[in-house]
């Protein structure tokens, strides 16, 4: 019984030692990563390729006003398998948090033993359960387990930007679909007015107003539109293919696109500078890595220190073959223990080492990420703003061929000029009309380019009463 007053004694001085264990640093703040960031330069008050000024909001998807592309959304979002890999991990790394936070509770194992003729024939019975506890004095589990934490919150966003990327990706391949259709079928009129214009040439040539040569440029224009036809049927099908590919669809070019590009959504405020680190999931992301490997430096400097280890149990253990000489059941004992590293051969301060460059390598990918997003929102902005203005000027281009269109019908009629002249304004109108295709194309994937490069959520937010439910 002394024994056990005495275990019981160095447990309960144990227990005040645990009690006393020194508390956890905290990792770099997000302020601090930020302002590391632009290191030679503050963040500028506003964007500078310019931003219509008001709040950023989600939700960005439903401004596009197309439930074809939104319907194409939420299959990707049920169906695509890199998506559903990042969402595995999110499960994995949860495991490992409630892992590493196992060590910060006692281990419990309980045996028990029979004897018997059949047996080792000692004819000894029992059971009892046994505890092991490491008291965490220095943080190293509580580090390891802050470490799991972070690269789990870390997982989580990248969950959230991997949503938004595919989003954004579905939204650009839509957009990218429709226009290699209707530049498929601009290319196709082409060929037709083309094929017009060799047989009024080569009427020419039969009543003798033209030596061939007109009839021969036309016939290698024509072979030139043709191959432009094969050609963008080839990218049609790339095009459909793609959005099947994240749609998690067999890659057959048999999806159906919408036969125009649909109303460009209005302006979108940008918010501030300073907001953008705070709201992109991959930012958000990579400091969370840095918090990570914060703990992990933590961890492996704690690692160096002495370890206490609490131990308890308590058995019963009787024989029907001999008397044992304590027959005082159950039994029970206590006690503590201290392991300290004395030397590793420099093994441990290696570790520290390492986990020391892997923060640093951290850091600067926090800084590099932030650069990156700073740099996709303004060439964003700026590509939205050239193409508004290429827009413009194509809108009046079209406008004005549309008129020589007019014109030259009027001119056919009153026989001032024959269909030629007809044809050559059409075929001009086509890639007037090609060139304005394209930048309507363009001027959608950019704004989906801007939407997420300024890290908004496709779906809008949910309402905070609703959500506190």
């Amino acid at each position: 019984m002394a024994d056990f007053n005495l275990s019981r004694a160095a447990l309960a001085v144990a227990l005040v030692l645990a009690a006393g264990g020194c508390a956890l640093q905290s990792p770099p703040k997000g302020v601090d990563l930020r302002a590391q960031t632009l290191p030679n330069a503050p963040l500028p008050e506003s964007w500078k390729a310019g931003a219509p000024s008001g709040q950023f909001a989600d939700g960005w998807l439903a401004r596009f006003n197309d439930p074809q592309l939104l319907a194409l959304v939420d299959e990707a979002m049920a169906n695509n398998p890199d998506l559903k890999v990042a969402a595995a991990r999110i499960e994995q790394a949860s495991a490992i948090v409630t892992a590493a936070g196992g060590s910060l509770w006692p281990s419990v194992v309980a045996y028990g033993r029979t004897g018997g003729k059949l047996s080792d024939g000692s004819g000894l019975t029992g059971g009892g359960l046994s505890v092991n506890w490491e008291l965490d004095l220095w943080g190293r589990v509580r580090s390891q387990r802050a470490a799991a934490t972070a690269q789990y919150d870390s997982t989580v966003a990248d969950l959230a930007w991997a949503r938004q990327s595919l989003a954004a990706g579905v939204a650009r391949a839509w957009y990218l679909a429709i226009e290699a259709q209707q530049q498929r079928k601009l290319a196709e009129q082409s060929v037709v007015a083309t094929q017009n214009l060799i047989k009024l040439e080569e009427t020419r040539q039969r009543v003798g107003n033209t030596d061939g040569t007109a009839v021969s440029t036309a016939r290698e224009a024509l072979a030139a539109r043709q191959d432009s036809v094969e050609q963008l049927k080839l990218a049609e099908t790339q095009a459909q293919r793609a959005l099947e590919l994240l749609l998690g669809r067999y890659p057959a070019a048999e999806l159906a696109v919408a036969g125009s590009l649909p109303a460009m959504p209005e302006a979108v405020p940008a918010g501030l500078p300073s907001q953008l680190l705070e709201r992109r999931p991959d930012i958000i992301s990579a400091e969370r890595k840095v918090a990570a490997s914060f703990y992990m430096v933590e961890e492996s400097k704690a690692a160096r220190l002495p370890a206490i280890k609490l131990t308890a149990g308590v058995n019963s253990i009787d024989s029907s073959l001999f008397i044992l000489a304590d027959r005082n059941n159950p039994v029970w004992s206590a006690g503590a223990g201290i392991v300290a590293p004395l030397f590793t051969g420099g093994a441990l301060q290696a570790q520290v080492d390492a986990k020391t460059a892997e923060q640093k390598a951290a850091v600067a990918a926090y800084t590099a990420a932030g650069q990156r997003a700073f740099a996709d929102v303004e060439n964003a902005l700026a590509a939205n703003v050239a193409l508004q203005a290429r827009a413009k000027q194509l809108d009046a281009r079209v406008f004005e061929n549309r008129r020589q269109v007019e014109l030259a019908g009027h001119r056919l009629r009153v026989g001032s000029v024959d269909r030629r002249a007809l044809i050559n304004e059409e075929l001009g109108l086509i890639a007037v009309q090609g060139e304005q295709l394209r930048v309507q194309s363009d001027a959608r994937v950019q704004r989906v380019n801007l939407h997420l490069a300024l890290g908004g959520d496709f779906a809008p937010a949910a309402p905070v009463a609703a959500a506190a439910r």
